[in-house]
């Protein structure tokens, strides 16, 4: 089972991070200048996961907004798809959230990503809305997903059996 650590995202992370942007959403990704406008901004939290090798295999974005947190982008490196990278990074936002108070985590995603969907399902995100043609490259519509309240104690029990989860997963 491979594992992963997490850390800050720095500017010496984006030739990297560069690279799976674009083999996560082709011609239609962030620009260079979009992730180092997102490092530097005083609201964001952008996080890499990193194998063994110390290879950037992931990486997560969050925007902080009083009580709420945005999740801007998660991508995968193909190669390290459906290996739990993407949960660790979600587990990790939560995290920053329970450290900051932060209550809700909202997001949009493809209605046709059913991977990610199912990912945040199991996260207990749950689809209240859509944004129509919200994606530029084809005009697909987009669901807004939120969590509930992550200081509840029913989202306390499903974070504390995601942690159980992902304990393997963490390169110590």
């Amino acid at each position: 089972m491979d594992k992963f650590k997490i850390e800050q995202m720095t500017l010496a992370s984006l030739d990297e991070v560069m690279t799976i942007e674009a083999l996560a959403y082709g011609q239609h990704h962030w620009s260079r200048d979009s992730f180092v406008a997102e490092i530097n901004n005083q609201i964001s939290n952008y996080s890499c996961a990193t194998n063994k090798e110390n290879r950037i295999v992931g990486y997560l974005g969050l925007w902080k907004i009083i009580d709420e947190a945005h999740i801007t982008n998660l991508a995968v490196h193909p190669d390290f798809r459906r290996k739990g990278v993407a949960k660790l990074l979600l587990f990790d936002a939560l995290e920053q959230c329970y450290k900051e108070k932060i209550k809700y985590l909202t997001l949009e995603v493809r209605v046709s990503n059913e991977g990610a969907i199912n990912l945040y399902e199991s996260f207990g995100f749950k689809s209240l809305g859509v944004r129509k043609k919200y994606y530029q490259n084809n005009n697909e519509d987009a669901l807004i997903m939120w969590s509930e309240n992550i200081f509840s104690e029913n989202y306390k029990k499903r974070f504390n059996k995601i942690k159980e989860d992902i304990e393997g997963l963490i390169l110590k």
